[in-house]
């Protein structure tokens, strides 16, 4: 089986500073070089900092990045993951509160719903169990959207790097 590269992007949207070194250890674990991260303060959570970066890897890195980092308490981030010729795209999304968000994303970012979701959620809708704009907004990730949305205005004009996964 051929193996496609693919790129993606890792935000780290608020982290305290003593969590910082062990978030570029993890990532480097991953990618099997040190990210160096350009560490930012974040004004929508005094005491934490920000980072982000693009990397280049095999499909599945934004999954081992996101199983490295999750279930830290305080920090919040995301890892987007751009589509190949044999896999779909991805997004992941943390925050210490909700947990992990994951998407299958397609050519353009869209959030992609796989047909038996969707008709779960008309079939509960149907059921008088929640509505339907309920479930599409549980489809959709909107509550990992509504707590990450202040920490993601709050890091516009933030510097990207670019990392290689060394294979």
């Amino acid at each position: 089986m051929t193996q496609f590269a693919t790129r993606g992007v890792v935000y780290i949207h608020s982290a305290p500073s003593a969590l910082c070194p062990h978030i570029e250890w993890a990532i480097g674990g991953v990618l099997h070089a040190a990210p160096n991260l350009q560490w930012t303060e974040q004004s929508a959570q005094s005491g934490s900092y920000r980072a982000e970066f693009s990397y280049v890897g095999d499909a599945g890195t934004a999954a081992a990045i996101t199983s490295a980092l999750r279930g830290w308490e305080h920090l919040r981030f995301e890892v987007t993951e751009e589509p190949t010729p044999s896999t779909e795209g991805a997004r992941y999304c943390y925050t210490p509160h909700l947990g992990v968000f994951h998407a299958v994303t397609g050519l353009h970012g869209d959030i992609m719903i796989p047909e038996d979701r969707l008709k779960a959620a008309v079939v509960k809708a149907a059921l008088g169990e929640t509505t339907l704009e309920l479930e599409i907004d549980r489809l959709l990730g909107r509550a990992w959207d509504d707590e990450l949305e202040t920490f993601r205005y709050a890091g516009d004009g933030a510097p990207v790097r670019w990392m290689h996964k060394v294979v």
